[in-house]
């Protein structure tokens, strides 16, 4: 075609590689895996053990952060600063404030924590699920496409769905929002300093 034909340099030639296996594709996601978490700690973050940490290069964390072993974080995640996020915490497309811990075995997705917010162990958000300054979701509660106000506390065996509830509310294990009709999803309004017990199903209509 009467075209020339020359040589280019590369400074690192492995980002020149070719994936045309599995194998292949497996390897060169280990090898950006540990760029980006090399990146992250050199700007501050503790990851606790590298090799089982799986963090993406879109990921953006703030400094003093830790994050320890065996934790995925995924998407258009972003974590303040002085945060820890405990093993086996699967967060993905996740908003975290500065000084918010996530224990172990804790699942966020579509979530935003304001501030100083502590979520788990074995807690589920999802679906815009939004905590204010200072509130905590303690162990096996479900958070859906719901928003908890400043300071309030769900501890224990909760499902919140559809809900907005207040500042300094207090809701006791086993509370569901029944939020399904069989039809519609219903909205739950609690308002500020509401205290409620256990085993409550609080009925939308």
């Amino acid at each position: 075609a009467g075209l020339s034909v020359g040589t280019v340099f590369h400074e690192d030639a492995h980002e020149l590689d070719g994936i045309n296996t599995r194998a292949e594709l497996a390897a060169m996601w280990k090898k950006v895996r540990a760029e980006t978490l090399n990146r992250l700690m050199a700007g501050g973050v503790s990851v606790v053990d590298p090799d089982s940490t799986y963090i993406d290069d879109s990921v953006v964390i703030g400094r003093d952060t830790v994050i320890h072993p065996q934790v995925i974080i995924e998407g258009d995640s972003r974590i303040g600063a002085n945060c820890e996020i405990h093993s086996w915490s699967h967060l993905t497309n996740v908003e975290i404030g500065d000084e918010c811990k996530v224990l172990n075995s804790c699942v966020l997705v579509d979530t935003k924590l304001a501030a100083k917010n502590s979520v788990g162990p074995f807690a589920h958000m999802r679906m815009q699920a939004e905590l204010a300054e200072e509130a905590v979701v303690g162990n096996f509660v479900e958070v859906k496409k719901s928003k908890l106000g400043r300071k309030t506390k769900s501890m224990h065996l909760t499902y919140l769905g559809d809900a907005t509830i207040g500042d300094r509310v207090n809701i006791g294990a086993a509370t569901v929002t029944c939020n399904y009709d069989g039809k519609n999803k219903n909205p739950t309004f609690i308002e500020d300093d509401v205290k409620i017990g256990v085993s409550v199903q609080a009925i939308a209509a």
